[in-house]
């Protein structure tokens, strides 16, 4: 005899974690389903930023930012021991494309879209600071931009709001697997493989309303439910990150690549420095995404660029590295000029059972969560709130 539950969700990465929060402080019964460990996939392998996204300002995603920037101030006030603001050091040489004046208007946006809230600040060095940059070359330096942005352990964060959801009445299940779904008129019928797969055991569970949140994978869930639904044409794009043996004192430093303008982010983390992000379009299985070797030497050409003084650092050098996979609209060009804000796709406009979470940012993860409830609303039956997701504090576990 098969379970029923309010919402069901597929995936215990970020969003997925923040919909079982937001459904469980509506009122609603939910069971989050995860078939390896809470923040497995992407959601641990981020830039390990919450960040209004000051280069999306360049492609016009002004909504994106200021919701960002709305929801960074949220967290520094509701997770205080997990989201801290960090100091960024914008070096501008004689060669650089974005332009001094260029880079002050995007920053005083930037402090306006965040209505001059924590971390809206931000200035040049003067010139007698530059040389306690970490040894970042003066040679054609014209000036150093710095403004705040916070920082974070995302696989901690997923896990705190998971722990929120719980504590308000999500059910976890891990390891289980959604193998797939036939749709009811009023909702669904999931397949779901408890524990181990060569061991588990095999449930039914019905519920008014699935949310997959299955990152990477999130289109292949949806190919398993029946009847077929539209899924929406996306692409993976993958971007990679390295853990480098060295420390940076002075704060986190946004970098222009000199090859082809894409902003590097280099930041202290764990005493080292992670250096990130690419933009490949992957293709293949979603957990076996890792760096390549074209990325690693990108990546270290631009920091030692910047760094002369690491010039000797080789790829042998890595004490670690790991690659996050983004789902974007797909679409020619680059993957840069494309849309960050997150997909929200239903299998009906009215009374919708299946929500599938494409894309996304770590920074945004509640607004989303809120958004997939409002749209998946019609389908749940009246229940009394026990919460709201923008007073409910996420502390570390201990």
């Amino acid at each position: 005899m098969s379970e029923r539950v309010d919402v069901a969700i597929a995936g215990a990465g970020i969003h997925g974690a923040g919909v079982a929060q937001a459904a469980a402080a509506a009122g609603f019964s939910v069971r989050l389903f995860e078939q390896r460990a809470i923040a497995a996939g992407t959601s641990s392998r981020s830039s390990k930023l919450i960040h209004g996204g000051l280069r999306y300002l360049e492609t016009g995603q002004i909504h994106l930012v200021h919701e960002s920037l709305r929801e960074r101030a949220l967290l520094l006030r509701l997770a205080p021991e997990l989201v801290r603001l960090q100091r960024f050091h914008v070096p501008i040489y004689r060669q650089t494309r974005r332009r001094p004046w260029q880079l002050r208007l995007g920053l005083s946006i930037y402090a306006l879209l965040s209505a001059f809230g924590p971390g809206a600040g931000f200035g040049t060095l003067p010139r007698r600071e530059w040389e306690r940059l970490d040894g970042l070359t003066t040679t054609d330096l014209q000036s150093v931009f710095y403004y705040h942005d916070a920082q974070t352990d995302d696989q901690a964060l997923t896990r705190a709001v998971v722990r929120s959801a719980c504590a308000l009445g999500a059910e976890l299940i891990c390891p289980a697997r959604v193998l797939g779904g036939v749709l009811l008129e009023d909702g669904i019928e999931l397949s779901t493989l408890r524990g181990a797969a060569d061991g588990g055991q095999l449930e039914v569970c019905r519920a008014r309303v699935l949310v997959n949140a299955a990152g990477p994978w999130a289109d292949e869930l949806a190919r398993l439910i029946s009847p077929r639904i539209e899924v929406p044409a996306i692409e993976r794009v993958q971007g990679s990150h390295l853990i480098l043996p060295i420390r940076l004192e002075q704060g986190c430093y946004y970098l222009e690549s000199p090859r082809d303008g894409r902003a590097i982010f280099a930041l202290p983390w764990q005493g080292q420095t992670l250096l990130g992000t690419t933009e490949t379009r992957f293709h293949g299985e979603p957990a076996d995404a890792a760096p390549t070797a074209a990325e690693v030497h990108y990546l270290l050409g631009v920091l030692k660029h910047y760094f002369p003084r690491w010039r000797g650092l080789g790829s042998q050098a890595l004490l670690g590295s790991f690659a996050g996979l983004r789902v974007l609209p797909s679409g020619p060009g680059h993957a840069f000029h494309r849309s960050r804000e997150t997909l929200l796709s239903v299998d009906r406009a009215l009374r919708p059972r299946v929500l599938s979470i494409y894309g996304g940012k770590l920074t945004t993860w509640r607004a989303v969560a809120q958004r997939a409830l409002g749209r998946v609303s019609a389908s749940l039956p009246a229940r009394t709130p026990r919460a709201r997701t923008d007073q409910l504090p996420l502390v570390p576990h201990e």
